[in-house]
Formats: structure tokens, C-alpha cells, sequence
């Protein structure tokens, strides 16, 4: 008999659920499998440990759609959850790197994520 794999619960960190939504049914479907792959413990083909200080967990899925880039930012190594921090279609010019304000925003959410991790209130 098969076992169902014990599945994390996902925790949505400030508008991050809200953006998802936002993205096209395509995408948004896409996102939704990967992070019920993460959920299960295992590793989505397109997640990518995002590089910088501060972000240590962190790890970014990517996915292209009608000639745009969208990311889904989390990280899973927290307790039992898995904590979606961040949402967004990256809009930069020139380059693959992640936006500043994007990172910014992303080390903030991941403070928070810490935080409700250790059993304090999210603000």
C-alpha cells in the first residue's frame, strides 16, 4: 500500500498569496504544483537557491510565460512549514538579477518567516 508523503503546510507571507492569484491561470497553476512538490520534500526542476547575504534557505522558482518572467520566492527549512515569501513578475531591463527592492522586500518576509518559525506572532 502506498504511503501519502507527510505534507508541510504552506504559510504565505504578506501579500505573496495575493500576487500569485494576480498571475495568469498558467502560471499561477505552474507555481501551485511546485510548491506542493516542496510541500512533500521534494525539489521543483526550476528552484534555484537565491545567492546573497541574508538569504541563506532561500530559493526561487522561475517560470516564462508570454514573453515575461515570474518568480515565486520561499524557503522551507523553517519548521514544519513552508513560507512563501514573495510573489512578483520581475520587470528589470537588462540582466537576470533579482530587483534590489525585490531582495529587500524578500529579507524582511524572511525575518518574519524566522520569527513565526521560533513561535512569535507575525506582525
Amino acid at each position: 500500500m502506498n504511503k501519502r508523503p507527510k505534507e508541510k503546510t504552506l504559510d504565505w507571507i504578506g501579500s505573496s498569496l495575493d500576487d500569485l492569484k494576480s498571475f495568469p491561470a498558467e502560471v499561477n497553476e505552474a507555481f501551485g504544483f511546485e510548491l506542493w512538490l516542496v510541500q512533500i520534500g521534494k525539489t521543483p526542476k526550476s528552484a534555484q537557491t537565491l545567492k546573497g547575504k541574508g538569504l541563506s534557505g532561500v530559493t526561487e522558482l522561475k517560470k516564462r510565460f508570454d514573453g515575461k518572467t515570474y518568480r515565486s520566492v520561499y524557503i522551507a527549512k523553517l519548521a514544519s512549514k513552508v513560507y512563501v515569501l514573495h510573489c512578483f513578475q520581475k520587470k528589470s531591463k537588462s540582466g537576470i538579477k533579482t530587483p534590489k527592492a525585490d531582495i529587500e522586500l524578500i529579507k524582511t518576509r524572511l525575518k518574519v518567516a524566522v520569527q513565526d518559525s521560533k513561535g512569535v506572532k507575525k506582525r
